[in-house]
């Protein structure tokens, strides 16, 4: 599979082809990270690509979004426990200054982390981390979509 999904990622979602899929919620895409240096970082893309905004949603739309939210983060969070006994919590953040369509990060966070950065945001990890092959989803995180996927379901 090519990497043309990343160009059209609510697009391909909605044909299919869109490997980072977990789960197809009520209002939007529950995915797995491109990059997973907190492993488990997941993102709820919003199921149309012209809505930019929370705000723009119908108000029931807008708040199956934000249940959707709530369940990818219960979801990540219960994986997370299972999987890794330094997990510390989740955070949940809706930014949208990067990727013009609406979406939330799900970010796991664990005592491991440097400790310069584990009360920071995410956002402060250098930049090599992001860009860094050796935290790019692969199948070794194969374990870790199955068990997100476990827990949205015992969750839906």
């Amino acid at each position: 599979m090519t990497d043309d999904w990343r160009k059209d990622r609510i697009g391909s979602a909605l044909r299919g082809a869109n490997p980072t899929v977990l789960r197809r919620l009520t209002a939007g895409f529950a995915v797995i990270g491109d990059v997973q240096f907190l492993p488990g970082y997941s993102v709820l893309l919003v199921d149309d690509p012209a809505v930019q905004r929370l705000s723009e949603l119908p108000r029931a739309k807008r708040l199956a979004f934000l249940s959707d939210m709530d369940r990818l983060g219960e979801a990540v969070e219960r994986a997370c426990e299972r999987l890794d006994p330094a997990f510390r919590r989740v955070n949940l953040e809706i930014l949208g200054n990067a990727d013009p369509f609406l979406h939330a990060h799900v970010w796991p966070r664990f005592d491991w982390e440097p400790a310069e950065l584990v009360r920071a945001p995410v956002w402060l990890y250098p930049r090599e981390r992001w860009s860094d092959e050796r935290h790019a989803l692969g199948p070794r995180h194969d374990a870790l979509r199955a068990t997100i996927r476990e827990e949205l379901d015992a969750a839906g």
